[in-house]
Formats: C-alpha cells, structure tokens, sequence
C-alpha cells in the first residue's frame, strides 16, 4: 500500500473517530462507544503521522508538522503533500 493511500484512509478514520468521540461525550457518554473509539482514534494517528513521515521524505518539513494537529492533521497534510506533487 503506498503511503498516500495509507495517509488518506488514516485520516478519514482519525477524523471521523474523533467526531465520534466528541459527540459520545457531549451526549450519552457510552462506555462501550470510548473503549472501541479511542484506541481506534490513537491508533489512526498515529499512523497518519508515520503515512506522513513517509510520504513526506522529500517535502519540507512543514508538511510533517501538520500531521500533528489532532483531528484534521492528516487532512492537511495530505492537501500540502498533492500541492508539492502538482
């Protein structure tokens, strides 16, 4: 698997877990939806962050910093990442 398509399943799943987590705890704050989300969530970070790291090895590091940002780092990234191949 190339590491664009490793970055872009990686953030869709980090965003969306993310959202998921935050809606959970403003409303019925599930155990069960916190057990599976956050560890799906940590996990999915990191790995944007590793996809980015490898994707990355020739863009500027600015691009690697923005794999940092919680939640739509890996967005970001990958929207730096098209813009340096265009």
């Amino acid at each position: 698997m190339s590491p664009m398509r490793l970055l872009r399943i990686a953030a869709a799943v980090e965003l969306v877990t993310l959202l998921v987590l935050i809606a959970n705890l403003l409303t019925v704050h599930a155990k069960a939806i916190t057990t599976f989300g956050g560890p799906l969530h940590g996990v999915s970070y990191v790995a944007v962050i590793a996809a980015t790291s490898l994707a990355s090895s020739t863009s500027p590091n600015g691009v690697l910093w923005r794999a940092f940002i919680p939640g739509i780092g890996g967005l970001l990234a990958q929207r730096a990442l098209r813009a340096r191949q265009d």
